[in-house]
């Protein structure tokens, strides 16, 4: 291959070139570092013409990314001819296959730098003299970016080379960029013992700080004046507290000094909410200060506080507005008596409940008003998902079903006008204002927002555990290896060596299952830890989930036991009752009824 530098009028895009296109590409990503140090991988080309053109074969980008920069130094009167040559190797002249396979390994086979080789570079770079900001604006990136990947020369080299290698993940990473060298030494010594739990992920962050992290952003006192000490992580977004009981003495005594400031300025009470209740919007009414309005101050377990100005009880606003009414007043006689208000109530009911069968829209957001708020009719309960075990409790708050969900649980309480920090959109105490409200709210929104309510409703108040569950997770066909995999939490809880026997078989074969037969339920849990991750130069399983996880489930033994079976058992024989499509006119009833 022939190496020269070529005039950028004498080149154009081949018809060969992967990138070849009515449309320029899009080059914002390499221009500034093109703009700094011009062009420097070279591009490949072949000739064209007698005239002494050529043709890009490889490096489209790169010469769109100098006719912007040479266009640029043009208007500003800094034409320089020599900025206007691009390195270029030339091909011989060959056949169109031969210059299309070139042009799509310079385009294909090229590997992005890992974070470690980019701090190697990065790193060499500032030892030459190379400032942040120079790195950033000759590669066109951030200078966050280069002070992120910089920050991990402060981890311990092994550290480093797991990450490398793929073993731990960006997560893990991060949170021990948050752990002292004797830190990450314990850590190091936890993931070379096999009989050891070695904290990932989440559960690392809890690890470094005694069960407890909560984020400096949330502290309402300076931090100049804290005594207390700190920790960033070394990517230089995040703050945590090292000493969760320093923290809050100091939180807790700049709650007091913000209630003595409320109780001066006039309000009634303050009232300090603590993290085991919570401040739900919907049992309390806005009021103004003089009429006795309260400020709540809520208070949660994570460190974040906020206040809640001008609010009184549901009750409290009913009574006031009754002795409003009845001041300076004599009792009067009412208008209707009992009997004729149950007649007119009566009546009203039953045009309105008939009317409704010609409105389901109507009728539909009225049915998930009750849902959520509840009435003397209604009693609905979100589901607790409550466990015992911690290590349940930390693998489903971290699991991706509970982030999805959170996330469109967030969006429904803000679609109601409720506060994106409720705990759960239902559980209301069930009073007239509250369905009312609730109910104009869904009057107001469009269908497709209402039935994203609904999903978030009847995915809070679905009972963990029952038939509906199978029944709605077989009808949509989950695959539950899009949503779960295997963790710690799971390999603590399995004790049955058949079990575990037959799930070796699964992921390793029934031959490697047979030769382990009579080993330890913790040697089989090992082998199949390293199946699914890949270690020990065992073969990567992708996708697996245990048999009772499935949809639909199925159990390792004859012996019973597995709730999610009998659930599935329940659901095919309700199948089995109901009438299939096809055997009947389903909608004959209603038909006969209209």
């Amino acid at each position: 291959m022939k190496l020269e530098y070529i005039p950028l009028d004498k080149l154009f895009v081949d018809r060969t070139n992967m990138r070849h296109g009515r449309q320029a590409p899009d080059v914002s990503d390499i221009l500034p570092t093109i703009r700094a140090r011009g062009v420097i991988q070279t591009l490949l080309v072949r000739p064209a013409n007698a005239d002494g053109c050529f043709g890009i074969v490889a490096g489209s980008r790169r010469f769109h990314a100098s006719l912007v920069v040479a266009n640029e130094r043009r208007a500003a009167g800094e034409v320089d001819p020599e900025s206007l040559l691009l390195p270029c190797g030339i091909l011989e002249a060959g056949d169109d296959a031969a210059a299309i396979e070139a042009s799509m390994i310079e385009n294909m086979a090229r590997l992005d730098a890992d974070e470690v080789r980019q701090w190697e570079s990065f790193t060499r770079l500032v030892k030459e003299g190379r400032e942040v900001d120079e790195i950033a604006a000759t590669f066109g990136l951030p200078d966050l970016t280069i002070r992120r990947v910089l920050a991990l020369g402060n981890l311990l080299p092994r550290i480093r080379d797991l990450y490398r290698s793929e073993k731990i993940d960006r997560a893990t990473v991060r949170h021990l960029t948050l752990a002292s060298k004797s830190q990450q030494k314990a850590w190091l010594a936890l993931y070379d013992d096999p009989d050891s739990y070695v904290p990932t992920g989440h559960q690392l962050k809890a690890w470094l700080f005694g069960g407890q992290s909560i984020p400096a952003r949330f502290a309402l006192f300076s931090l100049d004046d804290f005594a207390g000490a700190t920790i960033a992580d070394l990517f230089g977004e995040d703050r945590y507290f090292a000493d969760p009981n320093a923290f809050w003495t100091a939180q807790n005594e700049a709650i007091d000094a913000a209630r003595s400031t409320y109780l001066e300025q006039g309000w009634s009470d303050v009232v300090i909410v603590p993290p085991s209740d919570h401040f739900h919007s919907w049992e309390y009414e806005k009021a103004p200060k003089r009429k006795g309005g309260r400020v709540y101050v809520d208070v949660r377990s994570t460190g974040e506080v906020t206040f809640h100005e001008g609010y009184v009880t549901r009750k409290e606003a009913r009574r006031a507005a009754s002795a409003e009414t009845s001041e300076g007043h004599k009792p009067q006689r009412p208008e209707l008596t009992s009997t004729l208000q149950t007649y007119v109530d009566l009546h009203r009911h039953a045009a309105v409940r008939a009317a409704l069968l010609g409105h389901p829209g109507v009728a539909l957001r009225l049915m998930v008003a009750h849902a959520i708020v509840g009435s003397q009719l209604w009693t609905v309960r979100p589901e607790p998902q409550s466990t015992r075990n911690d290590e349940v409790r930390e693998s489903i708050e971290t699991c991706r079903g509970e982030a999805v969900f959170d996330r469109h649980r967030r969006a429904a309480l803000d679609l109601l006008g409720f506060s994106s920090e409720e705990p759960s959109v239902t559980g209301g105490n069930g009073d007239d204002y509250g369905v009312v409200g609730v109910f104009l709210r869904l009057i107001a929104l469009s269908d497709e927002n209402v039935g994203r309510i609904i999903a978030v409703v009847i995915g809070e108040t679905l009972a963990a555990g029952s038939a509906a569950v199978e029944a709605v997770g077989s009808e949509i066909g989950i695959a539950m290896a899009d949503w779960w995999q295997a963790d710690d939490a799971m390999f603590s809880l399995l004790r049955d060596r058949e079990v575990l026997g037959r799930m070796v078989g699964e992921v390793a074969g029934e031959t490697v299952a047979r030769a382990n037969a009579g080993e330890k339920a913790k040697t089989l849990k090992r082998i199949i830890a390293d199946h699914l991750a890949g270690n020990d130069g065992r073969e990567k399983v992708e996708n697996w989930v245990p048999r009772w996880m499935q949809f639909p489930p199925s159990a390792y033994t004859e012996r019973g036991g597995v709730g999610t079976v009998a659930a599935h058992d329940k659901v095919m024989a309700a199948r089995d009752q109901v009438v299939q499509p096809g055997t009947g006119d389903m909608d004959a009833p209603f038909a006969e009824a209209a």
